[in-house]
């Protein structure tokens, strides 16, 4: 399948794995790499010293296109951008800041920059300043979310701009694919289908509480405060509701939920800690490698694409 997407980050198929903290490493990153899609490893909550040897290990498992998703507003975003420049990945991914100063940085090191954006005024900005492609997240997504929904955003954020644009939140079969690209997006980005992956580092207690999940088992906590989090439902979810419905201090809150992310997925604790996944679970029913699950993707996608001119 080529289109803008796979022909700006030579791959095949247009779905991009999302940069997950304290998931997304060099090993899942090129799995989805290597079965024709573009794998991403996030640098949330690490050092550069461990993104270094991410890249590496990437490299050493793949010579296909795989980029890293930068969060910029850890302190330590310039050290790891430098690092990123001088491994000279393919693209990056950018979240939770303001990317456009950090473009220059990454043209002069030929790498392809991608914002995640979540509205139309910031997707105009971004491509008026060289980004090469966007991702636009609907509040479907799991981790941190916004305020629009996915089929919002697409509405009214790929009209608007030339560049690709890929659409994350809720996508999880070939179906999401087929929709996502007859309204328009160059490609979709997934993060909770690639949690049950085989080569997914994420503790093998998280995967299962996804694949026993039903489709209305996830919440947002932190709505109220602007720092909405989706994620499964558990003790930590129902203790952090309650407090915010009794008005609990924000700083309060945050502190609670300060290092849940991590307590669930590196260490199991997926009753303490924030399981974050997004809103379609239906689809992950086993545990299997990632090339299975995009050549399933593929499959169903060009079946319903090739069915779609029946319908008019």
């Amino acid at each position: 399948m080529n289109n803008k997407l796979t022909t700006l980050l030579n791959i095949n198929y247009p779905i991009i794995q999302g940069g997950m903290a304290w998931v997304s490493d060099g090993k899942l990153a090129a799995a989805v790499s290597e079965a024709g899609g573009a794998g991403i490893i996030a640098t949330g909550g690490r050092d550069v010293k461990w993104v270094v040897e991410q890249i590496r290990l990437a490299k050493s498992l793949t010579n296909k296109s795989f980029g890293v998703n930068i969060q910029l507003m850890a302190n330590n975003k310039d050290e790891i951008i430098d690092a990123i420049c001088q491994e000279k990945v393919v693209f990056v991914t950018l979240g939770a800041g303001n990317p456009v100063p950090f473009f220059e940085q990454f043209d002069k090191a030929g790498i392809k920059k991608i914002p995640v954006v979540p509205n139309v005024k910031l997707a105009k900005r971004v491509q008026d300043k060289g980004a090469d492609a966007i991702v636009i997240e609907g509040m479907e997504a799991g981790g941190h979310i916004g305020v629009l929904t996915t089929m919002a955003l697409m509405t009214q954020v790929i009209p608007a701009v030339s560049i690709p644009v890929i659409v994350a939140g809720g996508f999880a079969d070939g179906r999401g694919l087929a929709a996502a690209l007859v309204m328009g997006a160059a490609g979709i980005q997934m993060g909770t289908r690639f949690l049950v992956a085989e080569e997914c580092s994420v503790h093998e207690k998280f995967k299962q509480k996804l694949i026993s999940a039903v489709d209305t088992d996830t919440v947002v906590t932190g709505m109220a405060s602007g720092h909405a989090v989706r994620g499964v439902k558990n003790k930590f979810t129902e203790h952090f509701l309650e407090l915010e419905r009794k008005g609990t201090p924000e700083a309060e809150l945050a502190r609670l939920a300060t290092g849940t992310n991590r307590l669930a997925a590196v260490e199991g604790d997926i009753e303490n800690g924030m399981v974050q996944a997004g809103q379609s679970l239906l689809p992950l029913t086993k545990i299997e490698p990632a090339k299975d699950i995009i050549e399933k993707i593929m499959s169903e996608a060009k079946e319903v694409l090739a069915k779609a001119p029946q319908l008019v």
